[in-house]
């Protein structure tokens, strides 16, 4: 077994009602993470953190789901480690916390907390269609995205 410890932790965070077109690129987010042998984290729920656990599931990767309820079962189907945490919205904290960079896909006032605390704890945000915010590091496709995240 590889050792987890040593990869690469890619936070993506986004909205849960994105377009098509942001379905789509979240979910090439998450392929390409897996294509370099990083770990997605998300929030384990539907919109983008679904295409982006679909994407990584596609190319063999790891998803990990940290959920605001109290149920494993409430991830989304394409999660290998749903985390319950049973602390609503607060789990965003935890999301950015767990990440060791984060890729911001469209979203609302969840995905801007999590930019948020990704900032507050120093970590690198790559913004694809997000909040065009200071510390926000915008890309222009996904593939740009990943690339950005993967460089030190």
């Amino acid at each position: 077994m590889d050792d987890l410890r040593g990869r690469l932790r890619v936070g993506v965070i986004g909205g849960s009602r994105p377009d098509p077109a942001e379905l789509a690129a979240a979910r090439e987010v998450g392929r390409l993470i897996a294509g370099r042998g990083g770990i997605l984290v998300c929030g384990g729920l539907g919109g983008v953190m679904e295409a982006a656990s679909r994407g990584t599931r596609e190319a063999n990767g790891l998803a990990v789901g940290i959920l605001p309820g109290t149920d494993p079962a409430g991830a989304n189907n394409f999660v290998d480690l749903p985390i319950a945490t049973g602390l609503g919205t607060t789990r965003n904290s935890l999301v950015a916390l767990n990440a060791d960079v984060l890729i911001a896909i469209d979203g609302e006032y969840g995905t801007l907390s999590e930019i948020a605390f990704g900032l507050i704890y120093g970590k690198k945000v790559i913004g694809l269609g997000t909040w065009d915010i200071k510390g926000v590091v915008p890309a222009r496709t996904p593939e740009e995205a990943v690339e950005l995240a993967f460089r030190r």
